[in-house]
């Protein structure tokens, strides 16, 4: 993630209008297309699986690397349908939004406020599903993987904006490349530990 996310030298916003830095709204079209992409994907082995329940997903290559495990769980589907629908229903949100961005759009408050609630469920749910999967289901899911890479990044990068102005703000400003490399490298952390004895028979 580059300097370029975030602009901490950026003047308070005034009024009703919070201006944001281009290279947020490029994340939110970016981050918010990989997204969707991957959810989009794990659905269709959803339903391919749905259709067979024979069928072996493409994206299960080991008793661990399995997003069949992942899926099959009741945490697959937490609200009573696929998890991968709140993606295909989300990202796309936030795609319309970086473009709105993009083309001069400067959003209200409230719709700031929206995207931080939006991120902030989002970012709840995916780390509930980290421990899920890591201590739970006891399987990592790719697809899964790659929602969880872009969600924190679009929490952490709208938290930032929308409290750069005050002092917490600028003090994290100035080391969120480092904040996010070290919330990255727990997750990993967390992986490697949960599964150590398989990894380790891969050696």
């Amino acid at each position: 993630m580059t300097a370029t996310v975030t602009d901490e030298s950026a003047p308070a916003a005034t009024g009703t209008t919070t201006p944001a830095p281009r290279g947020l709204a490029w994340f939110y079209v970016v981050g918010g297309a990989v997204g969707l992409a991957a959810s989009a994907a794990l659905m269709l082995e959803k339903l391919a699986k749905l259709a067979n329940p024979g069928y072996v997903p493409t994206c299960s290559l080991n008793p661990i690397i399995s997003c069949g495990s992942v899926m099959d769980s009741p945490q697959g589907s937490l609200f009573g349908f696929p998890n991968p629908l709140l993606g295909i229903a989300a990202f796309p949100v936030m795609i319309v939004f970086g473009a709105a961005l993009l083309s001069g759009f400067t959003a209200p408050r409230w719709f700031w406020a929206g995207a931080q609630a939006g991120t902030t469920l989002g970012v709840v749910f995916v780390h509930w599903l980290i421990f899920q999967s890591l201590y739970e289901i006891g399987a990592l899911c790719p697809y899964c993987m790659v929602v969880w890479a872009v969600t924190i990044p679009m929490f952490w990068y709208t938290t930032l904006h929308n409290i750069r102005s005050g002092p917490a703000g600028r003090a994290l400003g100035r080391f969120h490349s480092l904040v996010l490399t070290l919330w990255f490298l727990a997750v990993v952390v967390l992986c490697l530990q949960a599964f150590w004895d398989y990894w380790t028979t891969l050696l």
